[in-house]
């Protein structure tokens, strides 16, 4: 059960710095990372194993989405960096990386001719000793190889609740054709009703 835990941690930490960016589509599959994988935890603890198959499909729809993540930030196919696909077009932000990274100095100029509470200012970044979207590349390269460990758990897991399953006999148990008939008609003495002295 320590596994599953790591995982979960590692899609909440993950979850945080989307949330600063304000990568809404990220965040909404953080969340539904984080919930399948609190339903995995729950059929590791409870022996479901249906729980834990719907974890293990996950595992491949979240390789898949960071697989997506990887190819966004390194611009392969036509996508963009600087396109707004990852906030639904609601805004304008990036990665929170791209402010924030290592050794990242931020600078803000306000806008001339711009006065008031709403003026926007302009930021520039320098001096950062990785750019950002290797930082997301490398977070998402993280959770392909958490998901790949955590898919030949669950298989594992699964295989052995499987395994269990098959090997569990007892009278009047799960088999369609039992060796042995179980008498069931009922007997009179657990329907006698006593009387007791008044």
């Amino acid at each position: 059960t320590v596994l599953p835990i790591k995982l979960k941690l590692a899609a909440l930490e993950r979850q945080v710095f989307d949330f600063l960016g304000y990568q809404w589509a990220p965040i909404l599959a953080n969340f539904l990372h984080i919930i399948i994988v609190i339903l995995g935890l729950f059929g590791t603890i409870q022996y479901r194993p249906r729980y834990i198959v719907v974890y293990a499909i996950w595992t491949a729809i979240w390789v898949t989405w960071n697989i997506f993540i990887i190819c966004f930030y390194l611009e392969v196919g036509g996508l963009s960096k600087d396109s707004e696909l990852l906030t639904f077009n609601i805004s304008r932000h990036q990665s929170w990386w791209s402010e924030n990274g290592p050794g990242c100095v931020r600078k803000e100029a306000s806008m001339s001719g711009v006065k008031g509470l709403d003026s926007h200012s302009y930021i520039s970044v320098i001096g950062c000793a990785l750019e950002y979207r290797y930082i997301e590349v490398m977070h998402s390269s993280f959770q392909i190889l958490i998901a790949l460990v955590g898919f030949v758990y669950a298989c594992y897991v699964v295989s052995v609740f499987t395994e269990e399953e098959d090997s569990f006999d007892f009278i009047g148990g799960f088999d369609p054709f039992p060796l042995y008939h179980v008498n069931e008609k009922p007997t009179n003495l657990l329907f006698k009703q006593t009387y007791l002295p008044a």
